[in-house]
């Protein structure tokens, strides 16, 4: 087992395999935690195909079910492109930041640092996804946010919460003011910096971020045709009746039946292997 503060530092070596070339996992870990493992790593590889990745510097993690009463979560290993993610190259590691398994990999701790805080606070977080995209980032640093403007904003809109940027997520002390800044929405503008989304699993947090990622992505786009004067912005009572118009897509069993299966198959035609 190795601790967080033991293994940064392995990057200098760029001790960084080929996650196509060690050992597979399924007949290594339980029937739960590989089945964890094929959503996680397959969320990795659609977050790429989508194009919300930077490089290696964001995180997507998922809690595991309790080991003899102890909380773990996937994340993925540092240097592992999201394109080229696999159930066997996730690592295990759990909230004191001690990675749980044999693995040639380490850890971001901005991952830990981000994502420990709101598997700890939030019994309902199975799945969170933190990404750093252009239109989200751009969203993030206008004082006014997210708007109104479209169907996508809309359908998120009540359920979103801003945090202000205290630099590089390193020092653990932020995680008490994510999480209070978070409080108990599903979705979280990180000013200057990115955004993040929280759900019970893999495919409704990825529906969460497919739905905010265009929310910014058309706030955008429809800025660039002038100010704010140019722009129709729908009432908050609209906003209101769109969320709860959106609610259904959210539920276990609905949004995950209804737009999961599809994704795994695309994934599965466009770029094949998460399942190593």
């Amino acid at each position: 087992m190795q601790k967080l503060d033991q293994v940064t530092g392995k990057a200098m070596g760029f001790d960084i395999p080929d996650p196509s070339k060690i050992p597979r996992l399924q007949d290594s870990v339980s029937a739960a935690e590989w089945q964890a493992r094929l959503e996680l790593a397959a969320t990795y590889r659609l977050v790429a195909l989508y194009g919300w990745t930077d490089l290696v510097f964001t995180h997507i993690s998922l809690r595991l079910p309790d080991e003899d009463g102890h909380e773990r979560f996937l994340i993925n290993p540092y240097g592992v492109m999201f394109d080229e993610m696999t159930a066997s190259s996730l690592v295990k590691i759990d909230l004191d930041g001690n990675i749980k398994s044999d693995t040639p990999y380490f850890i971001n701790p901005a991952g830990f640092t981000v994502h420990s805080a709101v598997h700890s606070a939030r019994e309902d977080a199975g799945c969170v996804i933190h990404v750093h995209t252009p239109y989200g980032i751009a969203v993030s640093v206008q004082k006014e946010g997210l708007r109104r403007y479209t169907q996508f904003s809309m359908q998120v809109y009540d359920d979103l919460a801003y945090h202000d940027y205290e630099g590089i997520a390193l020092d653990l002390d932020e995680r008490e003011r994510l999480v209070a800044d978070l409080g108990s929405k599903s979705l979280l503008i990180l000013r200057n910096h990115g955004t993040l989304t929280v759900g019970p699993n893999c495919a409704i947090s990825f529906l969460r971020m497919y739905l905010l990622e265009n929310a910014c992505k058309t706030q955008i786009l429809a800025q660039a045709a002038g100010g704010a004067e140019h722009l129709h912005e729908e009432t908050e009572d609209m906003g209101h009746r769109v969320g709860e118009q959106a609610q259904g897509a959210f539920t276990p069993g609905i949004g995950d039946n209804l737009v999961w299966p599809g994704l795994l198959r695309k994934l599965s035609r466009q770029n094949p292997g998460y399942d190593y």
